[in-house]
């Protein structure tokens, strides 16, 4: 989890909706440090809390490695997997996008009525996220998109669908069943 999150509703908003006060949140953070590899790419590293590092090599060739430090010394690598652009892609959509998920149920959790569902996008495949005007027409936001594993956070209204992707919708009980509606056409 990010953070204890402990917002307290301080009034109402635009269109009737609550708004909290939000100043009081926690975040973790992680440093990530970025080493150029000259002629190579880039590495992307990380402390863990059992001593290590883990990180990920970027190669100018679009490869990727993923790498764990020896205990003992953070700057020998003890462990490698060469990955391809498509199995870095699965393995990032295994790592963050349940967490995602997660995070924002438990976010949610804590503000009564508010909730929150993943929903397939079937009737708006090829098409912009904001031909769905579904903030407008039902209150309830898409927060996230979910495609073949891989979490994309905040997608603008020019965000285009794909098939099989799945939106992640925050909202009350009838603003989620009403964008359900829409975003299968009827047949969610």
């Amino acid at each position: 989890m990010l953070g204890e999150r402990v917002p307290h509703r301080i009034g109402v908003g635009p269109r009737g909706r609550p708004e909290f006060d939000l100043s009081e949140w926690k975040v973790a953070v992680v440093n990530v440090e970025v080493t150029p590899l000259p002629g190579i790419g880039t590495r992307q590293d990380f402390a863990i809390r059992a001593g290590r590092r883990v990180g990920v090599i970027t190669y100018r060739d679009g490869k990727f490695e993923l790498i764990v430090s020896k205990q003992d010394d953070p700057d020998a690598t003890a462990a490698s997997v060469p990955l391809a652009p498509e199995e870095a892609s699965t393995l990032a959509g295994l790592l963050g996008a349940p967490q995602l998920v997660a995070q924002l149920r438990e976010q949610h959790r804590e503000v009564g009525g508010i909730t929150t569902r993943q929903l397939p996008v079937t009737a708006f495949a090829s098409r912009a996220l904001g031909d769905t005007a579904l903030r407008t027409r039902t209150g309830a936001s898409i927060v996230a998109v979910v495609r073949a594993g891989v979490a994309h956070p905040s997608p603008g209204p020019e965000f285009l669908f794909d098939q099989g992707d799945l939106a992640v919708v925050v909202g009350t009980a009838t603003g989620l069943d009403a964008a359900a509606e829409i975003l299968t056409g009827g047949r969610g």
